[in-house]
C-alpha cells in the first residue's frame, strides 16, 4: 500500500468569462492555474493564502463538486477525473467535506438525526437499528449527544452546528476529510475546541485531512505539511514547523512577517510588499509574484518558476532556489 493518499498533478480549474450580446467566450478566471502537491495517509496537509488565491476552489475541485479544467487528481491509486458520475458518488464514501459556514451547509428543515442518516441511507445503509446505531456513535464521536439528534440546526450554537457538520462527514467512515475554512466562522473561544476535536477524531479513526484556512496561526497548530498558494498557484510546500521558522518564498515571509507576535518584547523585521495582487483573468507571464516581490529580477517578470524540490521535503517555486 502507498503511504500517499492523494496525489494531485497539475490540477487546472479555470472559469469561462462570457460578454456581448452573443454571450462568446472573451477569457477565463484561472482560479487553480497547475497545482501539485501529495497528502501521505494520516497526516493533515495544510493548504494557506490570500482570500482569493483558489484554496477553496482547490478543494472543491478535489472531490469534483467543480469538475477540474486539466489534472489529475489520484485518490488511493485511483483518478478521480476520469471516474463517471455513478462511480464518483460511491467513491465520495471516502472522501468529504467540512464546510466553512455551519449556518448554511446544514438543512434547517432537517432534524440532526435526519442530516446524519441521509448520506447512509444514500449509500444504501437502510437498516433502522444501523443507522440510528452510527449516528448516536458519531455524535457522541463530536462531543454531542445522542439525545440531540432530535433537534433542528437553529437550536444549536455556531460551534455545536460546526460539530454536526463535522459528524455528517464522519458518518459514512471516510479515509480523507477536506476541510474547508472550518473554524473562520466561529468565536476564537470555540475554534480550538473544534481544532482539538478534528485531531482527537484523527488519531480516533485514522483520518487524513486537508485543512484550508487563511489563517496561518491556526494552520501550523494542525498541520504536519504546509502548502502555500498565491494566484491560484502552489508556491512553497513544506514541514509545517521547518516552513515557518524558516519562510524561503518572498510571499510566505510577507505572510509570516505580518502576523503578531504574543510577546511585546519581540520584534519582527516587516516585509512591506507593493501594488495589487494581480487579476487571475489576466495573470502575468512570469512569476505570479514578482509585480510585488522586493527581490524579483527582469528574469522573474519573464519567466514563470517552477515549482521543484530544493532539499528534502521542500519545495519552492521561486528562481532565488533554482536547482541546475
Amino acid at each position: 500500500m502507498s503511504d500517499v493518499l492523494l496525489d494531485v498533478r497539475h490540477l487546472k480549474k479555470y472559469f469561462e468569462l462570457r460578454g456581448g450580446l452573443l454571450h462568446r467566450v472573451t477569457g477565463h478566471v484561472k482560479a487553480v492555474d497547475d497545482v501539485s502537491f501529495s497528502v501521505r495517509r494520516g497526516e493533515t496537509f495544510g493548504i494557506v493564502g490570500e482570500s482569493g488565491c483558489g484554496k477553496s476552489t482547490t478543494g472543491r475541485t478535489l472531490l469534483r463538486l467543480l469538475e477540474p479544467t486539466e489534472g489529475q487528481v489520484v485518490f488511493d491509486g485511483v483518478d478521480l477525473a476520469k471516474l463517471g458520475r455513478e462511480e464518483m458518488r460511491q467513491k465520495r464514501r471516502e472522501i468529504q467535506m467540512v464546510f466553512q459556514d455551519p449556518y448554511a451547509s446544514l438543512n434547517p428543515r432537517m432534524t440532526v438525526a435526519d442530516i446524519l442518516a441521509e448520506p447512509l441511507r444514500a449509500h444504501g445503509i437502510t437498516d433502522r437499528a444501523e443507522v440510528d446505531r452510527r449516528v448516536s456513535q458519531i455524535l457522541t464521536a463530536c462531543g454531542l449527544s445522542a439525545e440531540q439528534a432530535r433537534r433542528y440546526p437553529h437550536e444549536f450554537s455556531g460551534g455545536q452546528r460546526q460539530r454536526v457538520g463535522i459528524a455528517r462527514a464522519l458518518v459514512l467512515n471516510p479515509k480523507l476529510i477536506v476541510a474547508d475554512e472550518p473554524v473562520s466562522a466561529l468565536d476564537v473561544s470555540i475554534q480550538s475546541q473544534i481544532l482539538n476535536l478534528l485531531q482527537d477524531l484523527q488519531g480516533e479513526f485514522g483520518l487524513t485531512y486537508v485543512f484550508i484556512s487563511h489563517d496561518l496561526s491556526v494552520v501550523r497548530h494542525i498541520s504536519d505539511r504546509v502548502g502555500v498558494m498565491y494566484l491560484g498557484r502552489m508556491v512553497e510546500v513544506g514541514d509545517a514547523e521547518t516552513l515557518y521558522n524558516r519562510p524561503l518564498h518572498p510571499y510566505t515571509q510577507s505572510l509570516l512577517a505580518a502576523v503578531p507576535i504574543p510577546d511585546p518584547t519581540q520584534r519582527r523585521q516587516r516585509v512591506l510588499l507593493q501594488g495589487d495582487v494581480p487579476s487571475p483573468a489576466n495573470p502575468p507571464k512570469g512569476c505570479a509574484f514578482a509585480q510585488r516581490c522586493p527581490q524579483a529580477t527582469d528574469h522573474c517578470h519573464q519567466v514563470r518558476p517552477e515549482l521543484q524540490e530544493i532539499e528534502p521535503d521542500r519545495q519552492v517555486a521561486c528562481h532565488l532556489y533554482e536547482v541546475s
